[in-house]
């Protein structure tokens, strides 16, 4: 149903006449959707139709006009009480509305009566019969309406009229360029983010900080412009990299000292941070700076998954050489770029495996059929012992999610077949490593807890310390299951690396010939067993140590080797 009425504007001193024609639409039909549609599927709707018309995207005529109906039409039906609203009255205010028909209860002869929008409103009030006929026009019918003002929830707004005019609203402002949502207030009306999950302080804590996932975080205060939008591109690459990356909203209103503890702020305008793992061990939060559209976002989010895998030339990579105690997986590609699948993997699981992947132009490559492999892609396994196993070959990507769950288990099989052997496993087989400066962070790093250290300054001692480590690492496994993932052992030189006990202690135990020490890196402490050295002593300081009856001091500096 659409109503004409004639309008007089006096504006600088000019008197326009406007024809102004209203049509009220049906939410539904603009969204092309069912009115028993579900939440999911308006969601949906909404988010396909505003990037399709989009008039940053879109400059075809009309495109910005469409953009602001589905707009309205999604504010209408994504609000439970707006939808109920409308369902029973055909307006969202919970009014009876205009729609087309006859005997609406919002028609009136042909003609829409608005009424005046209350105090503080800007308004102009015409009664039957007051109407002046106007340019030669016949008996017009008067009426009453208002223009929304400060605070007005509906009719018309007095700078969008003058904007056709003078090609902006009553106070002049210009429009920001950059890539926010707020930057394209022009095409929407004020909401707050709806579709994206929400996050806050203890759901950060506990789900996204050191799980190993790459996160894109929508940072906003509530009443932001065109909120939509941003949450429309953020989901469509959700979709694009699902199984990959994991998308959030934080309202720094309502998590004020989460924001405020992150160092985000986003006062006039929305941030698009992603929860990286491209530079390091720990994850760093990096804003989003370029252009608002699914494939510049998409490169983004792709270029801060994990690096946690190590690239290397098949030719010259030798696991038994490669430092570490964890089980080592290696991608078999022909990929130039380590693959998204393996980059996220390697962040899900990079404290369970060391990764590697390199490239390998065709299946025959000869050093393949060394290891085993006859089809691409391929990832191939070595348990802590050195036995090597082919995990997979001929992998069938499907698609992110399903592929990465698939590969997910696998990993998970091989992991508990690794335990397995690590139990089995004569003492008489294994060595105790000797601690030097290439391999110290991945023996005594900060991924173990604990690191028993067998120091010596003789050859004789050393063989001593090196038999009784041995014999009681393997019985420590035994009563105390959780040891096996809380202790790593390792032999120190006192004769090359005393400025590594320096660093624990002034003294740097010179008066003993050996002794035990247990080290905490995370902590930066240690605890220390001097005296005569046996099995049965070891064993129980090392017991002591686990259960938490031993004495720590905290060490003068970080711990370094020659």
């Amino acid at each position: 149903m659409k109503n004409r009425f004639a309008l007089p504007l006096i504006a600088a001193g000019f008197v326009f006449l406007l024809c102004v024609e209203s049509k009220k639409t049906d939410p539904y039909k603009v969204l092309g959707v069912d009115r028993s549609a579900s939440n999911r599927e308006i969601q949906k709707a909404f988010h396909k139709l505003s990037l399709q018309y989009h008039p940053d995207k879109n400059k075809n005529k009309g495109a910005q006009e469409k953009f602001a109906e589905i707009n309205n039409a999604y504010d209408i039906l994504s609000d439970e009480q707006k939808r109920k609203n409308y369902d029973l009255y055909g307006d969202e205010k919970g009014s009876p509305g205009f729609d087309a028909g006859a005997g609406d209860p919002g028609q009136h002869g042909g003609y829409s009566y608005f009424t005046s929008g209350g105090p503080g409103q800007s308004g102009f009030n015409f009664r039957p019969g007051e109407w002046q006929n106007m340019g030669g026009q016949g008996g017009s019918k008067s009426f009453s309406f208002s223009f929304g003002g400060p605070g007005s929830g509906g009719g018309f707004d007095m700078g969008d009229i003058f904007s056709n005019f003078f090609g902006g609203g009553m106070g002049g402002g210009s429009q920001s360029g950059s890539f926010s949502c707020s930057g394209r207030s022009k095409y929407g009306s004020r909401q707050s983010a709806k579709s994206l999950p929400s996050v806050n302080s203890q759901f950060y804590k506990k789900e996204i900080v050191d799980n190993g996932m790459t996160w894109l975080l929508l940072f906003y205060s509530s009443n932001m412009q065109d909120l939509q939008y941003c949450e429309s591109v953020i989901e469509e690459v959700s979709t694009s990299l699902q199984g990959a990356l994991k998308v959030g909203s934080v309202n720094c209103e309502s998590e004020k000292s989460l924001c405020k503890e992150l160092g985000i702020y986003p006062r006039r305008e929305p941030k698009i941070v992603v929860h990286s793992y491209a530079s390091g061990e720990k994850a760093s939060l990096v804003e989003y700076g370029g252009d608002l559209d699914v494939k510049s976002l998409k490169s983004f989010c792709q270029d801060h998954l994990p690096r946690f895998s190590k690239r290397i030339k098949l030719d010259k990579f030798d696991p038994a050489s490669e430092a570490g105690r964890l089980p080592k997986v290696l991608l078999l590609s022909t990929k130039k770029n380590t693959p998204v699948i393996w980059r996220t993997l390697s962040g899900l699981y990079r404290k369970r495996f060391s990764f590697y992947d390199a490239e390998v132009h065709d299946a025959s490559d000869p050093s393949l059929r060394q290891l085993g492999v006859d089809s691409l892609p391929a990832i191939v396994g070595w348990l802590s012992n050195g036995e090597r196993e082919i995990i997979r070959s001929g992998v069938s990507v499907k698609d992110l999610k399903s592929t990465i769950q698939e590969l997910s288990g696998l990993l998970e099989k091989f992991e508990k077949k690794n335990k397995k052997a690590s139990v089995r496993k004569d003492p008489s087989e294994s060595s105790i490593p000797l601690l030097t400066a290439s391999n110290f962070d991945d023996i005594c790093g900060d991924k173990v807890p604990v690191c028993l250290i067998g120091v010596f300054k003789s050859a004789t001692t050393r063989d001593k310390l090196q038999k009784i480590l041995q014999s009681v690492s393997q019985k420590s496994f035994s009563r105390l299951q959780s040891s096996r993932d809380s202790v790593a052992y390792a032999l120190l030189d006192a004769s090359k690396q005393q400025s590594f006990l320096t660093s624990l202690d002034k003294s740097g135990f010179k008066s003993s010939d050996k002794l035990l020490l247990a080290y905490k890196p995370k902590r930066g402490t240690y605890a220390s067993s001097q005296g005569e050295i046996t099995e049965e002593a070891a064993e129980s300081f090392i017991s002591s140590v686990l259960n938490g009856d031993v004495q720590f001091s905290k060490t003068r500096q970080k711990p370094t080797l020659k």
